[in-house]
């Protein structure tokens, strides 16, 4: 028995009555024809056992479906597809005839434009040799690669044979089972409950390097071992997660660098968060990401959101939570440098949201009508990290983390509303002082747009200079302020977030000549230095830009660089040709979002 009190408007499923509760997936990939294929028995589950229900309904997208049977006698059970709907795609509804049937196995095949799947040619790959496979399954696209209830308020367990041709390996988010390499025959199970989403693979030429007993590192074998390096602090981070909010529950934590068209900087799918090459900087300076994925395993994968209008509940702890083990490992100035950027990214992104999106700048959302990914933006993550930091500070430190180790520890495994956290906070932080609730704002934060006026903004001596760099070359062209050798990643990022709009153009090539912007390995000081020179059209560094947009196909970068393009009316044309030239290199939801923004 179970019981669902909430309703998500993101699935066709009829959770009330039925839910799956383990998937089991017996699947072929088509490198040639670019199409998954095979079989997914899914396990039920019955809100009434002695009820049942007369049918499932199933969420798919762009799938096709063969039959359905169920295991073990092999009865073909009655299906059929609804009318397909922009958003959620065809309602799959499969006939129970014996209300209490504990099993059905649907065949299926997925189809070459399945937005979760990236299939990239060889010579996409780093080593040109084999092509490479990759899932991406938040918010609402796993349903793209195999039927289920896709919602984030279902939790499964999951096994996966995967079968695959020669030269490539299949890896999961899950425990290796007993392989058969030299038949491409790979087992994989996850024991512990997920939602569908979390269900993740990737397929290509895969090698493996450990960094202690529990972590390691996948990638293409000309990358691993720069990959192994820049992420060797991985166990220094599981243990400052864990001596902060608890046992890490998920066994092992491993990371794959997957190649450049990954969207996103990182996805922490258990067991195996998928990251971005972009965090490869040389220098191990960008890896507060992975700190990041790695609080997803308390926040998000333990406790995850309920529907994607509560998405901050598993961003905003995270980013909190992120900035915890940053200063746990690099000190609390580090960690207070990541805030001030991320308050100013929000602040921006929420003037750039305006009256038309005012819905997207709350902390709980509404996303009627809406694909979760139309409302991606920081709002989730830094708005919610610092409501936190405004309860941080109130409650004090100790106290609020305790309050988090048993919110973790009272709620592990399943899913959560925001109507539900207030009230579990209301009772066991606040202890019901309504006069407190009301001093720090709480309904504010969470329902209205904007940010309130508590929010903790934190001091800090290197940026005070940074800020007083920058003042005094975009006035004079000094450079004297600009510590070239000592700076670190967050100093070039305030430095040049701090310049104004406009800069002339003898200034920005006596800055690029010193400081060497338009060669930097650093992905997010060349994005930085990126947006200044297009608002200038400084088309020396323009170069600079479209390799950039063409070696990678990071969402973050992307939109930004894409839109600044567009909206100055000197780079437009450059917009559409960069993008008519990098667009298949993309993921789908890369190119959903940039469709959007530049009309070719």
């Amino acid at each position: 028995m179970f019981a669902y009190s909430f309703k998500d408007i993101h699935t066709y499923g009829n959770v009330e009555q039925v839910q799956t509760s383990h998937v089991s997936l017996d699947l072929s990939l088509d490198f040639d024809k670019k199409v998954i294929s095979g079989s997914c028995e899914l396990t039920l589950k019955y809100a009434d056992p002695k009820k049942g229900a007369a049918h499932i309904d199933l969420d798919t997208r762009m799938l096709t479906v063969t039959k359905v049977v169920e295991p073990g006698t092999g009865r073909t059970l009655k299906f059929d597809l609804g009318e397909n709907e922009s958003l959620l795609g065809r309602r799959l509804r499969v006939k129970l005839p014996n209300p209490n049937i504990t099993k059905i196995e649907i065949h299926y095949h997925t189809d070459p434009a399945a937005g979760a799947l990236q299939w990239l040619e060889p010579r996409m790959t780093t080593s040109k040799k084999h092509p490479f496979l990759l899932t991406q399954g938040q918010a609402i696209l796993s349903r793209t690669w195999f039927p289920c209830m896709d919602s984030p308020g279902v939790r499964v367990t999951y096994d996966a044979v995967i079968r695959v041709p020669k030269g490539i390996t299949p890896i999961m988010s899950a425990a290796h089972g007993k392989h058969e390499p030299e038949k491409g025959i790979y087992r994989f199970e996850l024991k512990r409950a997920i939602p569908p989403y979390l269900i993740a693979l990737a397929a290509g030429e895969i090698e493996f390097k450990a960094i202690s007993d529990r972590c390691g590192v996948y990638a293409e074998p000309a990358v691993l071992e720069k990959a192994a390096w820049e992420f060797a602090d991985m166990e220094k981070m599981m243990k400052a997660a864990e001596g902060l909010y608890g046992e890490y529950r998920w066994e092992r934590w491993d990371t794959i660098v997957l190649p450049p068209s990954f969207p996103f900087g990182g996805m922490e799918n258990p067991m195996l968060t998928f990251a971005t090459p972009t965090l490869l900087a040389g220098d191990r300076s960008l890896v507060n990401v992975m700190a990041h994925e790695l609080a997803h395993s308390w926040s998000g994968n333990l406790v995850t959101n309920a529907t994607w209008s509560d998405f901050w509940l598993n961003e905003g702890f995270t980013v909190y939570f992120e900035r915890r083990i940053v200063e746990e490992l690099y000190g609390k100035e580090t960690a207070q440098m990541h805030t001030l950027l991320g308050q100013r990214e929000l602040h921006h992104e929420i003037a750039e949201m305006g009256a038309k999106n005012k819905e997207f700048a709350k902390l709980f959302q509404d996303l009627s009508g809406h694909d979760p990914d139309d409302a991606f933006s920081s709002v989730p993550y830094e708005k919610g990290a610092n409501f936190l930091f405004v309860l941080e500070k109130y409650f004090g430190r100790r106290a609020f983390d305790a309050f988090l180790i048993k919110y973790f520890d009272t709620h592990a495994f399943q899913s959560m509303t925001t109507a539900k956290f207030l009230a579990f906070m209301k009772k066991e932080l606040f202890q019901g002082n309504e006069t407190a609730w009301k001093e720090l704002k709480v309904d504010e934060w969470v329902y209205q747009a904007g940010v309130p006026d508590n929010m903790v903004i934190p001091k800090s001596e290197k940026f005070d200079k940074t800020r007083a760099a920058a003042k005094a070359f975009s006035e004079t062209g000094n450079l004297d302020f600009i510590d070239k050798k000592g700076w670190v990643t967050e100093e070039w990022l305030d430095f040049l977030n701090s310049l104004p709009e406009k800069v002339d153009h003898a200034k920005l090539k006596k800055l690029d000549e010193h400081c060497n912007f338009s060669n930097t390995g650093n992905s997010e000081v060349l994005f930085a230095w990126g947006m200044v020179a297009i608002r200038n059209t400084y088309k020396p560094a323009l170069p600079a830009v479209e390799h950039f947009l063409m070696r990678q196909g990071r969402r973050k970068f992307l939109k930004p660089l894409y839109q600044a393009l567009w909206d100055n009316p000197k780079t437009r044309d450059l917009s559409k040709e960069i993008y008519a030239k990098a667009r298949s290199g993309y993921h789908p939801i890369a190119t959903a979002t940039i469709d959007d923004i530049v009309k070719i």
